[in-house]
């Protein structure tokens, strides 16, 4: 016989709610929190449900706070707004209201140092009821915040932002890449095959239990993200190396054409992740744990530097991001960027190729990095045929020869991550 907390389903929203704090009041990311183990000691059923409140809820975010602003005369503490945030998101997808509104009270009832609020959460939440689902549907947009947004802003013009906003707002297909033909994939999954040859599916399900995942038949890789690789254009036989590898999906692309792969992270518990990846599929590459600035193995044929950035390229996929960063740390990583070119170019052969890249949408992580490497680097030029792949619009390659991917690219199919792509050729 279940308990009072399995019949309100306390486990998996309170799990939701602890994710939506960490994020929120002490600025973690959602993968650093369940890769720590937040949602282990829930059942499988519960720990997919606790993740996708937590990123549902935060994805609608301004839109919530917008729309409970209206039943608030002032802002209680923010474990209560997110208790109310939670309870708005589930009544707006439709969960049963009676039964939202009680779990929302028992969560904040738990909680000694709001448990007061007890009564508010109650009435403002039977309100947003009777007022759902017009409440919900009236409400613009959520916006990116204004650190981010601003930026975005002046790179890209107030209405690429807007579509940007849209395509979050909506969330992420999963894109996979097939390890052998992506038409034969897309028949046995019921996918479709993107232009770029990625094969996407409107609604996957429990990813490991998709058939071929077993055999390693394809991986999970958003249609941006295989981009890189793509314009690097491995050859059978050269030697390759893969800066930054982790969490692999680069590293395996690489192996699958046949080149001679090193896959180097700083991380342990990363590159794990890459081996358990190379297992699974049966490929081979050799795994090294190293830093990208003081590796020195060089002679490469061709380098693939995948660097650490804002990730604001991601959002549709993961947002938290918007709502657990201000942009404060994000000099540092153009810093970082900027000296990763340069020694990833000391271990390349003359006459090799590297492609940099970064899951950023900001210019200064991107297109303002390849324009000052150029000018570092007497004799390094961008090679723009690298670009002419199937799939990629012409207008997408900006004016110093780089590949800008947005996430309101194919809107209408489920965008794609913003992404910076250039491929550069080292003087022979």
């Amino acid at each position: 016989m279940s308990d009072g907390k399995d019949q309100l389903g306390l486990a998996p929203r309170d799990a939701a709610l602890k994710l939506i704090e960490q994020v929120t009041g002490s600025g973690k990311l959602l993968p650093e929190l369940i890769g720590a183990g937040a949602l282990d000691a829930l059942a499988p059923e519960d720990r997919a449900r606790a993740q996708r409140l937590a990123m549902s809820t935060l994805r609608g975010l301004d839109r919530a706070d917008r729309l409970l602003k209206k039943y608030l005369q002032k802002s209680p503490p923010l474990a209560v707004r997110n208790v109310l945030r939670l309870g708005v998101t589930e009544i707006a997808e439709g969960e049963a209201a009676h039964g939202v509104v009680n779990a929302m009270v028992g969560l904040i009832g738990r909680n000694k140092r709001a448990a007061n609020f007890k009564g508010l959460v109650n009435a403002v939440l039977r309100k947003v009821t009777a007022d759902m689902p017009q409440a919900w549907d009236s409400q613009p947009i959520p916006l990116l915040p204004g650190w981010l947004r601003s930026p975005l802003v002046a790179a890209w013009g107030r209405d690429a932002v807007k579509a940007m906003e849209v395509v979050h707002f909506a969330g992420a297909p999963l894109d996979l890449t097939a390890k052998g033909d992506p038409a034969e994939l897309a028949a046995m999954l019921g996918g479709t095959v993107l232009p770029t040859g990625s094969v996407r599916l409107a609604s996957a399900g429990q990813v490991t239990a998709l058939p071929g995942y077993t055999d390693g038949s394809w991986w999970v890789q958003d249609a941006a993200a295989a981009m890189p690789a793509r314009v690097l254009d491995p050859k059978a036989g050269e030697r390759i190396l893969d800066l930054c590898a982790a969490p692999g999906g680069k590293t395996l692309q690489l192996a699958a054409a046949g080149a001679k792969v090193t896959a180097l992270d700083l991380s342990e518990a990363r590159l794990a992740r890459v081996v358990s990846n190379l297992s699974r599929t049966g490929l081979t590459a050799e795994v090294v744990e190293g830093d990208a600035l003081t590796y020195e193995t060089g002679g490469f044929d061709a380098i693939l530097l995948d660097a650490p950035c804002s990730a604001t390229g991601t959002i549709r996929r993961h947002p938290d991001l918007p709502q657990a960063k201000d942009g404060s740390e994000f000099g540092a990583l153009i810093d970082q960027q900027a000296a990763m070119i340069d020694h990833a170019l000391t271990l390349l052969r003359p006459g090799g190729r590297m492609v940099f890249c970064t899951c950023s949408l900001l210019p200064d992580e991107g297109e303002v990095q390849i324009e000052e490497a150029l000018e570092r680097h007497p004799g390094l030029v961008v090679d723009r045929s690298a670009l002419d792949r199937p799939g990629l619009n012409p207008d997408w390659i900006t004016s110093e020869g780089g590949l800008r991917l947005r996430p309101d690219y194919w809107a209408e199919a489920g965008g794609m991550d913003g992404f910076y792509i250039a491929c550069v050729t080292k003087p022979a």
